[in-house]
C-alpha cells in the first residue's frame, strides 16, 4: 500500500512540471483511443463521453459509406428563406457564376457558331441612334461613321497582300505569333518574367497588350523592333516587295489620326457562346477631331466572309464626348442601354475589308453576340 500510495505520488508531481500541450496532446491520445475501442463520441478538448460507451466487442462496426451514398446539400433555391418567428431573410445576391444559373444559361453554346454569324445582316445601312441628351450637340457626317480600308490599300507594292492574307490560314496566324511575340519582348512591363511565364502569356486564346510605336524602341545601329513580323511579311509576300515589321506596324498606326495614343492589343474574347451586347466607348474621345480607332481582323478561316470578326456597333445621330473629369484610360459604358437589332452594325469582313476605321465619339461599340475570329487586334 505504500508502495502504491509513493507511485501515486510521483506520477502527480510528474504531471505537475509538463507542460499544458503536452498534458493536451497526451489526453487527445486517450480520446481517440476511446473513440476507436469503443465506438464513442468524445467531446473536444474535455475528453468526455457524450453518448452511452458501447462495451459489446462483438456487435458489427459502422460501414464506411461511399462518396455517392452521402446526403448532398442542395444548392439554395431562389425563394425567400425564413428565419425564426415571422421575419423573411431577403434573399441573398449571387455572382452569375454561382447557384443563380449555369453558364450554359448565362452564355450559352452555338452549335454552329460559323452559319449563325454568316446568317447575319451586317446592316450597314442601320439608322443612327439618337441617345436623347445632345439636342445641340455637333451632327456627325452621314456616311462617315465606320470606314473599310484594305491591306492593298495601305501597302500597294507588296503584291496581293489582301488575298494572300485572307486566303492562307498559315500566314495570318504566323504574322499574328510574330506581332505578338515582338510586342512583349519589347515591352517593359513584361521583362523580367520567367520562360514559364511568358509562354503562359503568349499562349494563343490569351490577350497582350502593348505599343504600335516602333519609332521609340529602334535600336542605335537601327535595327527594327518587330524583328519576327519582319521575317514572316519576307516569307510569304517576298524578299524584295515586303514591308518591314515596324513599316507594317506605323503604317497601320498611321490610320490613327494626329494624337493617338499608340496603345495596341490583340483581343480574343469569348468563343462559341452567344453573350449579350455591353455597350460602350473605349474613351469617348476624338483629340482634334480626326483621332480614331482601328481594328485589323483575324479571321478563324480562309476566305471568310461575314461577321463575327470585328466589334458591333450603334451610329449615334450626335457626337457623343465623355466628361472632361472622365478618366482618360476607362471606357464609358452604358449598362442601361438597351438597343433594337435594327440599329446594330455589323461589320463585314471579306477580302478587301480587312480592317475598320471609327472615331470613338461617334459610335456606342460591344463586342459582337458570337464571334467568330482567332483575335481582333485594336489600334489607337
Amino acid at each position: 500500500k505504500n508502495k502504491v500510495i509513493q507511485e501515486s505520488t510521483r506520477e502527480r508531481a510528474i504531471m505537475k512540471r509538463l507542460p499544458r500541450v503536452v498534458l493536451l496532446a497526451v489526453e487527445a491520445v486517450v480520446c481517440l483511443h476511446l473513440s476507436f475501442a469503443f465506438d464513442v463520441n468524445v467531446a473536444p478538448r474535455t475528453g468526455r463521453v457524450t453518448s452511452t460507451t458501447r462495451l459489446d466487442a462483438a456487435a458489427p462496426r459502422r460501414s464506411r459509406r461511399s462518396a455517392s451514398d452521402r446526403p448532398r446539400r442542395p444548392p439554395p433555391t431562389s425563394s425567400p428563406r425564413s428565419s425564426k418567428g415571422t421575419t423573411q431573410v431577403e434573399e441573398r445576391k449571387r455572382a452569375p457564376h454561382q447557384f443563380d444559373h449555369t453558364k450554359d444559361v448565362a452564355r450559352p453554346f452555338v452549335d454552329d457558331p460559323v452559319r449563325y454569324v454568316k446568317l447575319q445582316d451586317p446592316n450597314e445601312g442601320a439608322p443612327l441612334l439618337h441617345l436623347g441628351e445632345e439636342e445641340h450637340g455637333t451632327l456627325v457626317e452621314e456616311g462617315s461613321h465606320i470606314q473599310s480600308y484594305s491591306l492593298d490599300e495601305l501597302f500597294p507594292e507588296a503584291g496581293e497582300f489582301s488575298r494572300k492574307f485572307c486566303s492562307s490560314n498559315s500566314f495570318r496566324s504566323a504574322m499574328r505569333h510574330a506581332m505578338r511575340e515582338d510586342v512583349f519582348d519589347s515591352t517593359p512591363s513584361y521583362s523580367g518574367l520567367s520562360e514559364k511565364a511568358r509562354r503562359m502569356l503568349l499562349l494563343p486564346d490569351s490577350s497582350i497588350q502593348g505599343s504600335w510605336n516602333c519609332k521609340q524602341f529602334t535600336s542605335e545601329d537601327g535595327q527594327c523592333r518587330m524583328k519576327k513580323l519582319t521575317e514572316v511579311l519576307k516569307e510569304y509576300l517576298g524578299e524584295n516587295v515586303a514591308p518591314s515589321g515596324d513599316e507594317f506596324m506605323e503604317t497601320v498606326g498611321a490610320l490613327c489620326g494626329s494624337k493617338p495614343s499608340t496603345h495596341w492589343i490583340d483581343i480574343v474574347g469569348v468563343l462559341d457562346r452567344r453573350v449579350p451586347h455591353s455597350w460602350h466607348q473605349d474613351t469617348g474621345r476624338s483629340p482634334n477631331g480626326d483621332t480614331k480607332t482601328v481594328l485589323l481582323g483575324f479571321p478563324k478561316e480562309d476566305n471568310y466572309d461575314g461577321a463575327g470578326v470585328f466589334s458591333h456597333a450603334v451610329k449615334l445621330k450626335y457626337e457623343r464626348v465623355a466628361p472632361e473629369d472622365h478618366p482618360t484610360n476607362e471606357p464609358v459604358v452604358y449598362p442601361k442601354l438597351e438597343v433594337d437589332d435594327a440599329y446594330v452594325v455589323k461589320p463585314r469582313f471579306a477580302e478587301g475589308s480587312e480592317i475598320v476605321v471609327f472615331r470613338d465619339i461617334d459610335i456606342v461599340h460591344s463586342a459582337p453576340d458570337v464571334a467568330f475570329r482567332s483575335s481582333v487586334m485594336r489600334f489607337m
